[in-house]
Parts: structure tokens; sequence; C-alpha cells
């Protein structure tokens, strides 16, 4: 099930079960999962992209049931001025076709500037730059679900 707004995510939750943030990018999939309060978000692993869906959909699916995982926020590619470009367009048939493989719900969140966040703090934290390759894409994985954690918990 696809959710137009994260607020909708919330009834369709479990208690005491972790979100998974999902930062998709061409080449990897960055992936952080919340505590079970859903409070603060962690990195978790950087998934290498193969050239089909199924099998990356496979290990995401499969690293959610590992960390009972009860819903799934995908970070959304918006150009700077909130329209949508091919990223976007990309990362919305991604959902359809992993949404026809789970029942988890499945939400979307701003995921503009996490990588620029995370990079940040990587650079700040005097990390080489292939250490910072390799912790990019579950840093902002993790940046913006807890945005989402954040968002989540103002509206209760």
């Amino acid at each position: 099930m696809i959710l137009d707004a994260l607020t909708d995510l919330a009834p369709h939750l479990p208690p005491h079960q972790r979100l998974m943030g999902i930062d998709l990018g061409t080449k990897t999939i960055g992936l952080a999962l919340s505590d079970l309060s859903r409070r603060v978000a962690s990195p978790l692993k950087t998934i290498w992209r193969t050239k089909k869906f199924h099998p990356d959909a496979l290990e995401l699916l499969d690293l959610a049931r590992e960390h009972d995982v009860g819903g799934l926020v995908l970070g959304l590619p918006l150009n700077m001025d909130a329209s949508e470009g091919p990223r976007a367009q990309s990362t919305r048939a991604f959902a359809r076709n992993l949404a026809g493989l789970t029942d988890l719900p499945i939400a979307f969140w701003d995921e503009r500037l996490t990588t620029v966040a995370a990079e940040r703090v990587l650079i700040e934290a005097d990390r080489s730059r292939r250490r910072r390759a390799e912790l990019i894409d579950k840093m902002a994985a993790a940046y913006m679900l807890q945005g989402a954690l954040d968002r989540l918990r103002r509206a209760n």
C-alpha cells in the first residue's frame, strides 16, 4: 500500500515495530532503521544495486523481515523547487513495484539535501573520501528517516 502523505502512515503501523528508511540511488540503496519507539534513526546498510529490480527488492524486504519492520519510508528526490523530475518518477515506479511484493505500507518523504547534510557530518568527523563513499548512502537514509520520524511525532 502506497500512502499519499507521511502522516497517513501512522494508523497503519503496528505498535513496537521499526520503520525502514530507503534512500534509492541509481547504483546503491541506502537503508536506515528506527528504534522500536520510532524516535531515533540509525544507518543500517548500503545495498549495491543489480541491473534488475527483483533481486534488489528481495534483499531489501529480507532485511525488513529480519528487523521486524512495520513500514517503509522512501526518500522522494524532489527538485529544489519541489517539482518532480525523472528521479522522483523512477522512485515512484520503484515504490509501485515494491508494493506488489509486500503488504508493508510505503510512504514518501522529501529527501532534498539529506546527502549534503550527511556528507557534511562525515567531513566534520574527518572521514576519508573513500570512507565517506562507503557510508554516505546509509547516512543519508538515516537523515531522511529521522526527518520523517520527527514529523510523525509532531503529528501525534
